[in-house]
C-alpha cells in the first residue's frame, strides 16, 4: 500500500471515528431525554395543534395515567387512562367540562369527547400499549381516531377549539 492510500484510508477511519463519537453523543443526550418519567412527560402532535401534559396520579387504585390535553384557544380536556379487565388494555378518556361530585354514566358520556385504546411507540417503531406511570416516557403515543372524535364534539368550532390535532404525539419534554 502506497503513502497516499493509508494517509486517506487513515483520514477515513477518523472520519467514521467522529461520526460515530458524535453518533453515540447523540443517542446519550437522547437517552437523558428519554430519562423522563411518563407522569411528567409533554407530549405534541406534527400539526402543533394539542399539548399532552402528564400529571401524577395520586395513588388511585383505578387511573393508571391522568393528564390535560391543550387545544388552542384556551381549552383544555382532561384525561384518564384506566386498564380493562379481561382482556387488559389502556382505556383512554378525554373530557371536557364534566360535572364533578356524584355524576352519572349520561352526565360522563355526554362530557366525554374521545375514548379509546392508547399506544405508545420507541424509537425503533415497536408499538406497545401505554404503560403506567413510573417507568421512562414512551417516545410517541397514538390516540386512534382523536382528530375525527374531536371534530364531532361540542368543543369544537366557534366556541371552542378549531385545530384538529393528529393521531400521534411525540415526546417534546419533561416537566421539573
Amino acid at each position: 500500500m502506497d503513502l497516499r492510500h493509508r494517509m486517506s484510508s487513515s483520514r477515513l477511519h477518523s472520519g467514521m471515528f467522529f461520526t460515530l463519537c458524535a453518533a453515540g453523543v447523540a443517542q446519550t443526550g437522547s437517552a437523558a431525554f428519554a430519562a423522563c418519567p411518563l407522569e411528567l412527560a409533554v407530549y405534541g402532535d406534527a400539526e402543533s395543534a394539542a399539548e399532552i401534559d402528564f400529571r401524577p396520579t395520586g395513588g388511585s387504585a383505578v387511573v393508571t395515567n391522568t393528564f390535560k390535553m391543550v387545544l388552542d384557544n384556551g381549552v383544555v380536556l382532561d384525561g384518564i387512562v384506566m386498564w380493562t379487565q379481561g382482556v387488559a388494555r389502556p382505556h383512554g378518556s378525554l373530557m371536557y367540562k364534566c360535572p364533578t361530585g356524584d355524576v352519572t354514566g349520561d352526565e360522563l358520556a355526554a362530557c366525554t369527547l374521545w375514548e379509546g385504546v392508547v399506544y405508545s411507540a420507541d424509537d425503533k417503531g415497536n408499538i406497545a400499549l401505554l404503560p403506567a406511570e413510573g417507568v421512562d416516557a414512551p417516545k410517541t403515543l397514538i390516540f386512534p381516531d382523536l382528530g375525527p372524535s374531536l371534530q364531532m364534539s361540542a368543543a369544537y368550532g366557534a366556541n371552542g377549539f378549531s385545530k384538529l390535532p393528529w393521531d400521534v404525539f411525540s415526546l417534546k419534554g419533561c416537566q421539573e
